[in-house]
């Protein structure tokens, strides 16, 4: 596809992509970098983090610091309570924030920010355990810290070797390196993930239950078995449900009858005025427990081509109805 935008001149498309390409290996290099240099300081982080009693307090400045942002909330995502504070304003008042069960953990490339500096002694006196993530191992960060982890790289992928680039993805990486390790060490699941993911697809799946989505009361479509089939198809029209359950004088789902059962039943060319609900339903059901999972439901649903269940009590008595249509709604599905 051509562009009606034309490059600077001096500037080729080929010299453009030789550059993406280049930072792609140089970025690479700096996490597989990490790879080979992770080791008995990132066992310690990981034991101080699984300790602490109050918060992960992540700082950091510039680049840094949007790093530690996001390193804050996958952590806080992940089962390990996080937050992220920043240095310069730490030093005017945010310092309070932190408190004597937290733990730091200060990220700096050089590990000679200015704004670390400036509170780092006050956050040792209060004995709060500090983790240094750092290409500076000699740094002022790395001398203050109780835990150094070694985020240096060799080169930025700035041909300037200026701007952070591959230094950032390497802080990246390792923080996430923490979060999973952490994670798995905590045997954080699926369900405690979907906690915290409350309005995502996962957190749908794995935290909506079958009695938040079911029809209950009088909207449950239900019939004796000896209703009429003029009777059994007025109380499938009136609730919607596009079925109606056939229960018996004690409220226990005994049938089922739907709009698709009604459709082949008249292609058969049958006399409808005489039968009853006894006669055309399906016996035996499929039902499920009200605190059955809504996923549940949706699978039960596939594997038997059905588009409604009936949702019974212990003692098999009717108690509620869900639809794909209430799934999809809810976005179970």
């Amino acid at each position: 596809m051509s562009s009606l935008l034309d490059l600077p001149t001096g500037t080729d498309a080929d010299k453009l992509l030789a550059r993406a390409r280049l930072t792609f290996d140089i970025e690479a290099a700096a996490v597989l970098g990490l790879k080979n240099r992770v080791g008995p300081s990132f066992v310690e982080a990981v034991k101080h983090i699984l300790n602490v009693r109050g918060r992960v307090v992540v700082m950091g400045m510039g680049k840094s610091g949007h790093v530690g942002r996001k390193i804050a909330a996958t952590l806080a995502s992940t089962g390990s309570p996080a937050m992220f504070v920043h240095p310069a304003e730490a030093s005017h008042g945010d310092l309070g924030m932190i408190k004597s069960v937290d733990l730091v953990l200060a990220i700096s490339n050089s590990g000679e920010s200015d704004e670390l500096a400036a509170i780092l002694p006050v956050v040792k006196r209060q004995g709060v355990p500090l983790i240094a993530m750092t290409g500076g191992l000699g740094s002022m960060l790395a001398r203050h810290a109780d835990v150094v982890l070694d985020s240096g790289v060799e080169k930025e992928a700035c041909p300037l070797n200026l701007a952070p680039t591959a230094s950032t993805t390497a802080q990246m990486a390792l923080g996430d390196a923490l979060a999973v390790a952490l994670l798995d060490a905590r045997g954080f699941g699926a369900e405690d993930f979907a906690r915290s993911h409350p309005g995502g697809a996962l957190g749908r799946k794995l935290l909506t239950h079958v009695s938040d989505l079911m029809r209950s009361g009088d909207d449950v479509p239900r019939v004796a078995p000896h209703a009429t089939l003029s009777e059994l198809m007025r109380e499938m029209s009136s609730k919607g449900l596009g079925a109606t359950a056939v229960v018996d004088t004690e409220g226990r789902a005994i049938g089922i009858f739907t709009d698709g059962d009604l459709r082949r039943l008249v292609e058969t060319g049958a006399d409808l005025r005489e039968l009853t609900a006894a006669d055309v339903m399906h016996k035996g059901p499929r039902t499920m427990r009200a605190d059955a999972l809504g996923v549940e439901a949706a699978e039960l649903m596939e594997q038997y081509r059905i588009t409604s269940i009936l949702v019974t009590d212990a003692a098999g008595l009717l108690i509620g109805a869900i639809s794909i249509n209430d799934l999809m709604r809810a976005k179970v599905i």
